[in-house]
């Protein structure tokens, strides 16, 4: 175990396991998977942390700030639903009528996830560095947020707004964050959109992280990440 790791494990008091540098993604995943399934029977809930150069500096940075875990958790309120919409109106509020219906397009065809990607190496797809598969002790997905706080930066939703829009997606979608880097996430989602119209959804994603749909698309349409999460169980978002 790198010493790094070791620091950012015991910064964080939780029960952990270490998936080395180079760990085939796909038995990282599992290691998920059965996490997952253990939270459900013991009481908690798992997630990936990859530990890249930034994660302990993240952390240490969260701590000079005074941040609050149990004030975050404890806080949470049910305004998810607005504070996406609020944030759709105002990434889109200098589009005329024509270019916000160019913008959410009419593509049929978009990029299918059902797997991790943001521990995974450009080069080699192994791991990218040490990652610690956390067995957080909540009784729900969306307090994962009180424990690893990203965000709060540039377009990054602070962890306040984040813990309440994880909270609102959970009951709407029952989807759980699951992999947290410096500036990635990812949900699980094992319902996939449970029911709820593409479209809606691709939009919430885009009011989320709009990088999502600026950096993350071929086309830049709203339409292309829909089209891929009707058949999605990992939603992405990275920050740029």
């Amino acid at each position: 175990m790198k010493e790094e790791t070791r620091r950012v494990a015991e910064r964080l008091g939780l029960k952990y396991t270490v998936l080395e540098k180079g760990t085939d993604p796909e038995a990282a995943e599992q290691a998920y998977f059965a996490a997952y399934a253990a939270g459900q029977r013991e009481g908690f809930y798992p997630a990936l942390l990859l530990l890249d150069e930034y994660a302990l500096e993240w952390l240490e940075e969260m701590e000079r700030d005074g941040y609050d875990r149990e004030a975050v958790r404890t806080g949470c309120g049910d305004q998810g639903k607005e504070l996406l919409e609020e944030r759709f109106q105002e990434y889109t509020e200098d589009f005329g009528g024509e270019e916000l219906a160019d913008f959410m397009g009419q593509e049929t065809e978009g990029e299918i996830l059902d797997h991790f990607i943001g521990y995974c190496s450009f080069t080699d797809r192994a791991l990218e560095e040490d990652t610690l598969l956390l067995e957080i002790p909540v009784k729900n997905p969306w307090e994962i947020i009180a424990y690893l706080p990203l965000g709060g930066w540039n377009e990054c939703p602070s962890p306040e707004d984040m813990i309440a829009i994880c909270k609102y997606w959970y009951e709407k979608y029952g989807a759980v964050p699951a992999l947290f880097t410096h500036d990635v996430m990812e949900f699980y989602a094992p319902l996939g959109l449970n029911g709820v119209d593409s479209m809606e959804a691709a939009r919430e994603h885009y009011a989320f992280c709009t990088d999502r749909i600026d950096q993350g698309t071929r086309t830049y349409k709203v339409s292309e990440l829909a089209a891929g999460l009707q058949k999605s169980h990992v939603w992405y978002f990275w920050w740029d």
